[in-house]
């Protein structure tokens, strides 16, 4: 009984109900220049860790995510990535945060609406209404990760990624040749870049993205 009640508080509860651990380290949310108490931000991966205490964790999402496992996100000569994230991201994204959020960490995220304070909704505004999709690049090694907005309006995908803090997107607007989720929920590129989490909701799987781990520009392809 007691394990049924967290889970459905789990399913139920606000973002910010959720609060951080205290040690030194991840008592901080990663903000560009600034450090905030991790009561103003979601921590979505502290959901997964208290299913895996229960029991409840090692998941399997349904097709068309494509699941990876643990040794995509093994060390490597930076952090889980082979290299640092690009110098100039799109959209003004601040490059420590990005660095730490993609390459040294597993389970936090940019503060809530992070993404709302860079230009992000003017530029891919102007960019849906100039090419008719927005795509979303590593900011590791500038693949492509997600397309969007794919089968909804730029209007409905800015409002649902605006409710919940996060640029949230949809199995169709995934690049699944490059991305995967593995069975706690966590969202990584093959390439071990921390992109954020699955945390599915009543219309399917919903990829809850950091703004900074898919700010990269397209990587330069060889004549």
């Amino acid at each position: 009984m007691m394990a049924s009640t967290l889970v459905l508080f789990l399913l139920i509860a606000p973002a910010n109900a959720f609060i951080a651990p205290s040690s030194p380290r991840d008592h901080r949310t990663f903000i560009a220049g600034a450090n905030v108490k991790s009561s103003s931000a979601l921590n979505m991966g502290i959901a997964d860790s208290l299913k895996s205490l229960l029991g409840l964790g090692g998941q399997t999402f349904p097709e068309p995510c494509v699941m990876g496992d643990e040794s995509i996100m093994s060390q490597k000569s930076h952090g889980t990535s082979d290299t640092p994230v690009q110098k100039d991201l799109r959209w003004a994204c601040d490059y420590d945060t990005a660095d730490r959020i993609c390459n040294f960490n597993r389970h936090y995220a940019e503060f809530r609406g992070y993404w709302a304070t860079t230009p992000f909704l003017k530029e891919a505004r102007e960019q849906f209404d100039a090419e008719g999709e927005i795509t979303f690049y590593d900011s590791n090694t500038g693949k492509p990760l997600f397309v969007a907005p794919k089968g909804r309006t730029f209007e409905e995908f800015a409002a649902e990624s605006k409710s919940h803090g996060w640029p949230s997107f949809r199995d169709e607007e995934v690049v699944w040749e490059n991305v995967r989720c593995l069975p706690d929920g966590e969202a990584v590129s093959v390439d071990g870049t921390h992109l954020g989490h699955n945390l599915p909701d009543f219309s399917g799987s919903r990829y809850c993205i950091n703004l900074v781990s898919v700010a990269g520009k397209p990587q330069e392809v060889d004549a």
